[in-house]
C-alpha cells in the first residue's frame, strides 16, 4: 500500500499543522485520527474559523445558553468557547509535544483583530489568554503589524509562546524574527530558561498571488514582452517571497549571535507556511505545499489541502530549488512597476480587516443566542 503522503514531509523536515477547529471535530475523534493517522502536529485558529464553528454550527449552542445564564456577556462567552476547544485541543497533542521535548505540538489562539494596532492591549491580553489556557504547548497569535512587533519581543521575554500571524513582506519578517531573538537574549539576560520558548512566524501565500494576479492581469492586454513577463509571473510570486524568506531564516538563525542562545537550549523561529488553499481554481490543489518543504517548517492545511495531499501528494525537499527564478521574479515586478513593499502593506490591512469583519459577526450572533435565552420564559 502506498505510504501516506503526509507522513512521509516529516522525512523532510517538515511538520503539517490543521487551519481549521471546531468542537465537533474534537469530540468525534476526527482531530485524533488526523494525529494518528496523518502524522498531524498542530492546529491553529483565528476569528474567520470560530466564526464558521460556532455561528454556523448549532454544537456550541448548550454552552452558550448555559453561559448566559450565568450572566455572561457575549466577549465573554466567546472567550470562553475558544478557551475551551483550545485546551481540549492541546490536550489532545500533548503526547506528541512531550514526546519532541516542546519542539512542535501546539495550538493557537489569536488575540482580539481589534487590537492589531494596539501595542499595550494586545500583551495585556496575550496575558490574559495564556493564563486562562493553562497550557505548555500553546501559542497566543499576534499579528505582525508595526504595533505587534514591540508586543512579540515582550511576550518572548516573558517567556510566551507567540505565533506571529498576518506575515506577508520579506521586511517585517525580518523585524519579527528580529523581535523574537531579542526578546529571547532579554529573557536569557535575566537567568529565566528559553529552552521551552516556541515561536512560529506564519507568512500568509496565496493572498499575495490573489493580489498581485490581478494587477499583473491588467499588464497582459497591452501585448509586448511586458505582457509576456506578466503573464509568466502569474502565481509565481508568493512561492518566490517563501523560498526568499527561507533564505533569510536560514541567515538569521545561523548567526553567531543566535548560535549564542542556542548554547542556552533556543529554538528557532520556525516559519510557517499559512493561506496555502488554492485560491485560484486553475491552479494545482496543493500548490502551496508541494514547492515549500524543507527542515524546520511548518505548513498549516485545511481539511480539504490534507485531503488533496494524502491522495497525490509527492513530498520532497524543494524549498531552496529555483531561487534564481525567486530572485527573478521581484526583479521583474519591479520592473513591471509593482511596488511589492506597497501590496504587503495592503494585504496587511486587508489581513485585520478580514479578521474584525467575522469577529464583528459573530459577538452579534452570540448577543442574538444570549438575548434569545434571556428572553425564554421561566419554567414553572
Amino acid at each position: 500500500m502506498k505510504e501516506n503522503p503526509l507522513l512521509r514531509l516529516g522525512q523532510f523536515g517538515q511538520s503539517i499543522w490543521l487551519d481549521d477547529i471546531r468542537r465537533q471535530l474534537i469530540t468525534s475523534g476526527e482531530l485524533q485520527r488526523l494525529i494518528e493517522e496523518d502524522g498531524l502536529l498542530g492546529v491553529t485558529s483565528n476569528p474567520s474559523i470560530f466564526d464558521k464553528a460556532i455561528a454556523g454550527t448549532q454544537d456550541y449552542d448548550s454552552s452558550i445558553r448555559a453561559l448566559a445564564l450565568q450572566g455572561k456577556t457575549p466577549y465573554e462567552i466567546y472567550r470562553v468557547l475558544t478557551v475551551e476547544d483550545i485546551q481540549r485541543s492541546a490536550d489532545l497533542f500533548r503526547p506528541q509535544f512531550d514526546k519532541l521535548d516542546g519542539r512542535d505540538g501546539y495550538v493557537s489562539l489569536e488575540v482580539s483583530p481589534k487590537l492589531a494596532h494596539d501595542t499595550a492591549a494586545t500583551i495585556a491580553e496575550a496575558r490574559e489568554l495564556w493564563a486562562a489556557l493553562g497550557r505548555p504547548n500553546v501559542m497566543i497569535k499576534v499579528p505582525a503589524t508595526r504595533e505587534g512587533l514591540p508586543a512579540i519581543q515582550q511576550l518572548t521575554r516573558e517567556g510566551i509562546n507567540v505565533n506571529v500571524t498576518l506575515l506577508f513582506g520579506i521586511p517585517r519578517y525580518q523585524e519579527v524574527a528580529k523581535a523574537y531573538i531579542a526578546g529571547l537574549e532579554e529573557r536569557a539576560l535575566k537567568k529565566e530558561p528559553i529552552h521551552r520558548v516556541a515561536s512560529v512566524a506564519s507568512f500568509f501565500l496565496s493572498r499575495i498571488d490573489v493580489l498581485v494576479d490581478s494587477r499583473l492581469e491588467k499588464l497582459t492586454p497591452e501585448g509586448g514582452h511586458r505582457a509576456e513577463i506578466a503573464r509568466a509571473l502569474q502565481g509565481q510570486v508568493a512561492i518566490a517571497s517563501a523560498k526568499l524568506a527561507y533564505q533569510i531564516y536560514k541567515k538569521i538563525f545561523g548567526s553567531e549571535r543566535f548560535r549564542k542562545l542556542i548554547d542556552r537550549g533556543a529554538h528557532p523561529q520556525r516559519l510557517l507556511w499559512a493561506s496555502t488553499s488554492t485560491k485560484n481554481p486553475a491552479y494545482n490543489d496543493v500548490k502551496y505545499v508541494e514547492p515549500l518543504i524543507g527542515k524546520e517548517t511548518v505548513n498549516t492545511m485545511t481539511l480539504e489541502t490534507i485531503r488533496a495531499y494524502r491522495n497525490h501528494g509527492q513530498p520532497a525537499s524543494r524549498l531552496e530549488e529555483g531561487m534564481e527564478e525567486a530572485h527573478q521574479a521581484f526583479q521583474h515586478l519591479s520592473e513591471l512597476g509593482i511596488d511589492i513593499d506597497q501590496v504587503t502593506r495592503q494585504l496587511e490591512d486587508e489581513g485585520v480587516h478580514k479578521f474584525i469583519v467575522p469577529f464583528d459577526s459573530l459577538v452579534a450572533t452570540l448577543e442574538a443566542k444570549r438575548a434569545a435565552t434571556l428572553a425564554e420564559p421561566l419554567d414553572g
